[in-house]
């Protein structure tokens, strides 16, 4: 079975943001730390590329939420607030 590009793109970021909460609920990585919400955007950002070619609203609303949140969490654990 061959995936197309999309699809894998989709499965990968899925698998970012999976880690990424497994990693948390571990404490392998704090919420806080940078590497959470860096992760958590990639993630977010490859499930919507690979929405590009499979649309899903609610799918889109989704991850350009978990997008948004993830570049403010981002943004707030360079700044070094916790």
């Amino acid at each position: 079975m061959v995936l197309d590009p999309f699809t894998l793109c989709g499965i990968i970021g899925t698998g970012c943001i999976i880690f990424a909460y497994f990693a948390a609920l571990q404490g392998w990585v704090a919420a806080t730390h940078w590497h959470f919400p860096a992760l958590n955007l990639a993630g977010a950002a490859m499930v919507l590329v690979s929405l590009y070619d499979a649309w899903n609203l609610p799918s889109v609303l989704l991850e350009s939420f978990w997008g948004v949140m993830s570049l403010y969490g981002l943004a707030r654990s360079v700044r070094g607030r916790t």
